[in-house]
């Protein structure tokens, strides 16, 4: 490939020169698996990489798979992103995600669900963002010593102060 040639701007209208969907069956399921055709995506490099693809459509904000080059619709079960691991620095959580980039995580973003599990948002800056995430245990129990009851809620302690966790 030349690495030195531009790529083309991406042609969102789903339109092609043959009869052609965008629609696919890759699945990113509740747990944060991929799955293609109904088979897991089992190589750790492709479930990364194809994370790292993940978009809203411009027009009709679905989700997308995208890599520059092509793209198509995804059926995300749950959430697009999940915190890998996490650690509080300062006021802000240091959060690897899925798709292998580390962000810091504004700890109001927070909140718990009905099932116990941390979510948050993340990439404010991307486009059509930002994006929900969930903490994956090891992110969650990562936090764990920070977290304490408070008032019936639960509150993040960071060197800046206590941070109540709403309810999602």
């Amino acid at each position: 490939m030349d690495e030195g040639r531009a790529r083309p701007p991406l042609d969102w209208s789903g339109k092609a020169p043959f009869p052609f969907t965008r629609e696919s069956s890759i699945r990113l399921d509740a747990n944060g698996r991929f799955f293609h055709e109904g088979s897991p995506v089992d190589h750790p490099g492709l479930s990364r990489a194809m994370a790292s693809w993940i978009s809203r459509h411009p027009d009709d904000g679905r989700w997308v798979l995208e890599n520059g080059w092509d793209w198509c619709y995804v059926t995300i079960d749950d959430v697009p992103f999940w915190v890998r691991s996490a650690r509080v620095e300062g006021g802000e959580i240091v959060a690897t995600l899925s798709d292998g980039t580390e962000e810091r995580i504004d700890p109001r973003t927070l909140t718990v669900d009905e099932g116990g599990a941390l979510r948050c948002t993340v990439k404010p800056g991307a486009r059509l963002g930002p994006y929900p995430a969930k903490l994956a245990r090891h992110a969650q129990l990562a936090l764990a010593e920070r977290l304490h009851e408070s008032d019936g809620g639960f509150v993040l302690s960071t060197d800046a102060g206590d941070v109540p966790i709403g309810r999602a």
